[in-house]
């Protein structure tokens, strides 16, 4: 079992900043991929970005690209979201999520993910 907790959600202006954050805990893997989604009232739940845990490859939405970044700390087990340049369209729920990545890594797919946060609130005012 895997625990995932973010923090770092909030209110913030239109082209204003935030980070959010998700510490894993829990069992130990060597093979695993962490995520960032997002859902907005009455939309689904879209990617926004992902990294590969061995190698740190990222992989980001395209709704986000050149405005966010993830990035992890090894030591903490911990995955971050650079959040830039915000727009009102870019408030939703945030939420972690974790997954297993024994042979390969579906990083778009919020069915491939194995375990998730409780979410985060981001509310990006106009």
């Amino acid at each position: 079992q895997v625990q995932l907790v973010e923090s770092g959600g909030g209110l913030v202006q239109a082209g204003g900043s935030l980070t959010l954050s998700c510490a894993a805990s829990g069992r130990t893997f060597s093979n695993y991929a962490m995520g960032w989604f997002r859902q907005a009232p009455g939309k689904e739940r879209e990617f926004v970005a992902g990294i590969r845990w061995s190698g740190g490859r990222t992989y980001h939405g395209d709704s986000v690209k050149g405005r966010f970044t993830i990035s992890r700390d090894n030591a903490k087990n911990t995955v971050f979201l650079q959040m830039n340049s915000l727009k009102p369209e870019d408030t939703a729920v945030y939420y972690c999520a974790f997954q297993l990545t024994p042979n390969y890594y579906s990083a778009y797919d919020a069915a491939d993910y194995d375990y998730w946060g409780q979410g985060t609130q981001v509310t990006v005012s106009s």
